[in-house]
């Protein structure tokens, strides 16, 4: 069994029970034209959002733009994410960067109450899998927020360093974005029971069955940030073994959308927040380094999503 702190578990619980219901929400954060924090029109999107019951919402992170955001624009993001989750489902902000720079984002969302934090891959640095594992003990020291390690990038456990991190009583689980389903394996037979694990894969769903093959079966979704009900059906028909759904989901929406998104660097989150801006979602632009897309590129994006929601619109009709 895991040795969880007290409070850590409780949080286990909540996103055990959440993540059973439906997708984990990344959310956008929303700017301005000018490039400010638009915190206002970002209530109002997550207002939405949540309204089509995630299992859990994790504010500044990857599609959140986390690296993009200084301190106090943090800040602000996660209050209003706490605020208007109030309770009903986990909040597990985004922290970042070298230990010293994740503790302070870890400090923030303590008091912000957040549940949790996820901690996102360092910065450009290689490292051994000795550091990797201080990296998440100096965190664990500075904070009593419950942690989930994201393994993506420089990123990557061993299952003698999963081993290690899972000793230390605030961490929790386990994110994977390395799709390396062999590896991933080996890490779930050694983790101690409880521990959590996530898919998060770049458009997930893609990859959702897969990694459900290797005990894997909770998924980040980047749709769910600009179209729940694709997402939600998705998440429907794989729950339910609905294969004839999902070949047709996967076929006609996802994979003609990551096509789109392999084209150019960024557009992970670009067209995730040009989708959502087609959808009179009001999240604005990207900051740089990223860029919005082109027209024909949204043109495109705007033929995919019409066809996505009319799948998902068509899911559970009669025949």
């Amino acid at each position: 069994m895991t040795g969880f702190s007290g409070a850590a578990e409780g949080v286990v619980e909540r996103l055990r029970d959440g993540m059973a219901g439906g997708v984990l929400s990344f959310p956008l954060t929303s700017f301005r034209d000018d490039g400010g924090l638009d915190l206002e029109s970002y209530r109002t999107y997550l207002t939405a959002q949540l309204a089509t019951a995630p299992g859990a919402v994790f504010p500044a992170c990857g599609t959140g733009e986390f690296s993009a955001l200084d301190e106090d624009e943090y800040r602000a993001v996660v209050e209003a994410t706490v605020e208007i989750a109030d309770g009903r489902l986990p909040v597990i902000a985004g922290i970042g960067y070298g230990w010293a720079q994740a503790l302070r984002f870890a400090r923030i969302a303590e008091t912000a109450g957040a549940d949790a934090a996820l901690v996102l891959p360092h910065y450009l640095v290689e490292a051994p899998q000795d550091g990797l594992v201080e990296q998440l003990r100096r965190i664990a020291a500075g904070t009593r927020l419950p942690l989930i390690a994201y393994q993506r990038g420089p990123v990557a456990f061993t299952p003698d360093g999963l081993r290690r991190i899972a000793e230390i009583p605030t961490v929790i689980g386990l994110k994977d974005g390395h799709s390396d389903l062999d590896r991933l394996q080996r890490l779930t037979l050694v983790a101690p029971d409880g521990f959590l694990f996530f898919n998060g894969a770049a458009t997930a769903e893609i990859q959702a069955r897969a990694y459900a093959t290797v005990g894997v079966p909770a998924y980040s979704s980047a749709v769910h940030a600009f179209a729940p009900e694709i997402a939600d059906a998705c998440f429907t028909a794989l729950r339910d073994g609905d294969d004839a759904t999902v070949n047709k989901l996967l076929a006609e929406f996802y994979v003609p959308l990551v096509e789109l998104r392999d084209r150019v660097p960024g557009y992970a989150v670009s067209l995730v927040k040009a989708a959502a801006r087609l959808r009179g979602l009001p999240v604005g632009p990207v900051r740089a380094p990223l860029t919005d897309p082109g027209p024909d590129d949204l043109a495109e994006l705007e033929k995919i999503l019409d066809h996505g929601l009319a799948l998902a619109g068509a899911v559970g009709r009669p025949a």
